[in-house]
């Protein structure tokens, strides 16, 4: 009967994993995009170093959005905060 069992929870399991929605923030924007949007080619480490050009360091949680925009964590002048590369090339902390 244990293995019986055994076998259940591994199907179960599996199950789990295969019908999970992505949760880690890897390629979750870009599963939501409308048919007709258009994806360009960036990538997060393009998007990495333009925003380290703009003097912004500890680039992490990239995310692309359907609009191409990147978004990202890091750090300028000392202060950790939110920031977003449009498509264009600019850079401008999250909200502005």
């Amino acid at each position: 009967m244990s293995i019986r069992r055994s076998l259940i929870a591994v199907l179960v399991a599996a199950v789990a994993v295969a019908i999970a929605p992505d949760i880690g923030g890897f390629g979750s924007a870009q599963a939501a995009c409308d048919p007709g949007d258009k994806i360009d080619g960036t990538t997060a480490a393009d998007a990495k170093k333009r925003i380290e050009a703009q003097g912004y360091t500890q680039v992490k949680a990239l995310r692309k959005g359907c609009d191409n925009f990147w978004h990202a964590t890091a750090v300028k002048g000392g202060v950790a905060g939110r920031v977003v590369l449009s498509p264009q090339g600019q850079v401008t902390p999250e909200g502005e």
